[in-house]
């Protein structure tokens, strides 16, 4: 009895692994869910940081010259100078 009572430990012990594999913690399912949601984090980290660039590179933009300024004046408010006509062209 002795002599099978070793064998019952180890075989009880890889069982008990083998299910914090499969199950646990660190399972491979949940470590391929992880993996996939840092992938989404990422794409969507690349997303913002692109979004951030356009931003800051228009409130440089914006600082830096009256062009800008002008130019959203006239497109977002249709806004004109001083003697200038005003022609919209309907499609």
């Amino acid at each position: 009895m002795g002599n099978r009572v070793v064998p019952a430990i180890l075989i009880a012990l890889l069982v008990i692994l083998h299910a914090q594999l499969w199950f646990g913690r660190g399972s491979v399912p949940t470590v391929a869910r992880m993996t996939e949601q840092l992938h989404a984090q990422n794409q969507q980290n690349q997303q913002a940081l692109l979004a951030n660039n356009r931003l800051a590179a228009e409130v440089r933009d914006l600082k830096e010259g009256l062009e800008m300024v002008e130019e959203k004046a006239r497109l977002e408010l249709g806004m004109v100078k001083t003697n200038e006509i005003y022609v919209q062209i309907a499609k």
